[in-house]
């Protein structure tokens, strides 16, 4: 299974971004964004099962919105009313047992104030 995430960039406060995922092979059931900025630990952003439930982190919720095109294999992640806090690699996951069991390489969002 290969993830290859795309759609990162830089961005101005309060602008908007779209990445996807591509999925190689058959989308896992769960799958989930996550992020890593600068000397912090990578941590969770939001969440999406087969049944298309979601769950969002506080600091994401009314902004982000996770999504999935099973026909297409891809992830997407929109994020809307963007803050210069968000900035951070962002990567996909497909989870196995609750926890991520492949990763992709990243992709670089930066937010500018």
């Amino acid at each position: 299974v290969q993830l290859v995430e795309s759609g990162g960039g830089l961005v101005q406060a309060g602008g908007s971004l779209r990445l996807s995922c591509a999925v190689s092979g058959s989308i896992f059931n769960a799958m989930g964004w996550y992020r890593q900025a600068p000397g912090e630990e990578r941590e969770l952003a939001t969440l999406i099962s087969s049944a298309d439930t979601t769950y969002y982190v506080d600091s994401v919720k009314g902004r982000f919105t996770i999504s999935r095109d099973n026909a297409k294999n891809t992830l997407y992640l929109q994020m809307n009313s963007l803050k210069p806090e968000d900035t951070a690699m962002y990567y996909c996951a497909a989870l196995a047992g609750g926890t991520p069991y492949y990763w992709g390489q990243g992709t670089q969002v930066t937010v500018s104030s």
